[in-house]
């Protein structure tokens, strides 16, 4: 008899967690500006940007300083000052600001951010920002040149620190139709979406125009759509399930399993092989009165080692313990379990996505 696969069984869904409404995103800002007020943590004076900063910033209140002079603060940071301005924001609404410093500088702690303009990737200005840095790391040192960092003391936050000046124009109340994007792209998903809305609401409003969006028919009254919306938030749809992957991070060695890995009969061999090169210096020395030169000749020593593998037959399971328990049998380190997983998903004995990041 074959094997017969059980299909995953998921739970119903809010259409809010699987879609984004076309026209509704986040924008990032981002400005630059000078930390004041810092307890001798500040740039060293090689940062030439931040002398001239606090230049240019003393010439607009007035106060011009000879041209070979050069301020030397210990007390002044340069930093980069970002911010995510959320949808639909209006002027006079606040949002958090992170500061952090491209300088130098060994603590943020106590510093006063000056007003700051974040500008968005137009170059127009959106929001002002100033106030008190936050920071949660700290750095201590001793005269002796000893220190201790904990945490990140170059990077703080402002919470509600940035003002909105400009609001961003969002076309979500233009038009007569709403577009929903879907997170994860999937024909199944966008049908299953379409139905619910149209069983929900009213027959031949959604169309699933491909795999990523589904078009809505909706209210063009601001407040009929926006009940509309809320209403649309809420309707359930059961996704599709999302396909087993096995991550790889082949920097730290880290092997990610999620479960719902479908393991069929398969047999492995494991081994090793070890290649050792040593170099060695060997003294050549004549005699007395031979009248030769003494040299130094390398000599190089090369050990092949083969460790013999052993042969493990893997049970046909779905079950992520199995295939954990089986690994571990072998005695596999992360690096192994990279290559045993992918040998498996070429040999089809897995049936899993593998990703490597």
């Amino acid at each position: 008899m074959l094997p017969v696969a059980l299909p995953m069984t998921t739970a119903a869904q809010s259409i809010q967690s699987m879609v984004n409404i076309q026209g509704i995103r986040e924008n990032q800002l981002v400005g630059y500006s000078l930390v004041v007020g810092l307890n001798n943590s500040g740039d060293k004076n090689q940062v030439k940007f931040t002398n001239q900063t606090v230049t240019n910033m003393l010439r607009q209140f007035g106060v011009q300083l000879p041209a070979k002079i050069d301020p030397k603060v210990k007390n002044v940071a340069a930093v980069a000052v970002s911010a995510t301005l959320p949808p639909m924001y209006s002027r006079g609404q606040n949002i958090d600001v992170t500061v952090s410093s491209i300088g130098d500088a060994k603590s943020l702690r106590g510093g006063t951010l000056l007003l700051t303009q974040l500008h968005g990737a137009d170059g127009e200005v959106y929001a002002l920002a100033q106030g008190s840095v936050v920071v949660g790391g700290v750095n201590a040192g001793g005269s002796s040149g000893a220190s201790v960092t904990v945490n990140t003391p170059t990077a703080g936050l402002i919470p509600n620190g940035a003002t909105v000046e400009r609001e961003i124009p969002s076309d979500f109340n233009m038009g007569n139709t709403i577009t929903l994007n879907l997170k994860r792209p999937s024909f199944k998903d966008a049908n299953s979406i379409a139905n619910a809305i149209n069983n929900g609401f009213q027959s031949g409003i959604a169309t699933a125009k491909s795999s990523t969006n589904v078009e809505v028919i909706a209210p063009t009254a601001p407040g009929a759509r926006v009940a509309f919306m809320s209403q649309l938030d809420d309707l359930q749809v059961r996704a599709e399930p999302v396909r087993a992957k096995v991550i790889f991070n082949s920097r730290t060695g880290t092997v990610v399993m999620g479960d719902g890995v479908v393991l069929h009969a398969a047999a492995i061999s494991h081994g090793s092989l070890t290649v050792t090169i040593s170099e060695n210096n060997n003294v050549s020395q004549p005699g007395a009165l031979s009248g030769g030169r003494t040299a130094v000749t390398p000599q190089s020593d090369v050990s092949v080692k083969n460790s013999h593998g052993q042969m493990l037959q893997l049970p046909e399971s779905t079950s992520l313990k199995t295939l954990v328990n089986a690994l571990n049998g072998l005695g596999a380190s992360p690096d192994d379990v990279m290559s045993i997983l992918q040998a498996l998903h070429e040999a089809g004995a897995l049936d899993a996505d593998l990703e490597v990041i």
